[in-house]
């Protein structure tokens, strides 16, 4: 399954590459002629899409949020939320917005929060994301190794894990085959992230990855122009 991506910056939906969210401009995209979020959503259910991706880049980075607007589109589409949510309040706060709440490697910042959340929260919503840079594991609080995360998702064993090459996102420069190697073992279902070209996706399924995150190369028709069927590539 091709899971959309929408990033959202200051009520707009925004794009760039790897991560650098200071260069991140208004998205160009085929599914509409404007940046503004509902509207790219609506077109995307309309194309036959059943679930969205959302990066609150605001609240990630602690400049506001774009919660109210998240709340919109989760009547349009079940949306994914990566809000930078890193404790149990956080993950509750967001619930109220969004379908699927993501807690991230990029903002956790603490090892006892990710096992409290998914003890006490309602863990079948609850998507961890293993974010990754530069060939390390990305977190800007806790100092984390492949071998450590695959023990946390075996003792948290979340029903969904994003691993999200953050270096390649927006690049096209191809999926990070290692990344998917080290974690698809594990009983989780894998969604990968970050630089997938369309001549890859049939590659997927042997390696155990059930969804694909898909943004650049969707909204710029360099997968397929036609959502329906980009939405069969895999």
């Amino acid at each position: 399954m091709i899971i959309p991506v929408l990033d959202v910056k200051g009520g707009k939906a925004v794009s760039g590459q790897s991560g650098k969210r200071d260069t991140y401009q208004e998205l160009k995209t085929i599914f509409h002629e404007s940046s503004d979020p509902e509207k790219i959503a609506r077109a995307l259910k309309e194309g036959g899409a059943n679930r969205i991706y959302i990066a609150d880049l605001d609240s990630i980075d602690g400049k506001g949020s774009n919660m109210e607007l998240v709340s919109r589109i989760n009547q349009i589409l079940p949306v994914m939320l990566d809000c930078g949510a890193y404790d149990l309040n956080m993950v509750n706060e967001a619930f109220k917005s969004a379908t699927n709440v993501i807690v991230a490697t990029e903002t956790l910042k603490k090892r006892e929060d990710l096992l409290l959340i998914f003890q006490a929260a309602h863990k079948e919503r609850i998507i961890l994301s293993v974010d990754v840079k530069d060939g390390k594991i990305f977190s800007k609080h806790l100092s984390l190794d492949f071998e450590e995360i695959s023990k946390l998702i075996n003792e948290i064993k979340p029903e969904e894990t994003i691993l999200l090459d953050i270096s390649k996102v927006g690049t096209r420069g191809g999926i990070n085959m290692s990344l998917i190697s080290k974690f698809q073992r594990l009983e989780t279902s894998l969604i990968i992230g970050g630089g997938i070209r369309g001549d890859e996706l049939s590659l997927l399924p042997d390696m155990g990855v059930d969804k694909v995150l898909i943004g650049s190369a969707l909204h710029n028709g360099k997968l397929n122009s036609d959502l329906k069927t980009s939405l069969k590539l895999i």
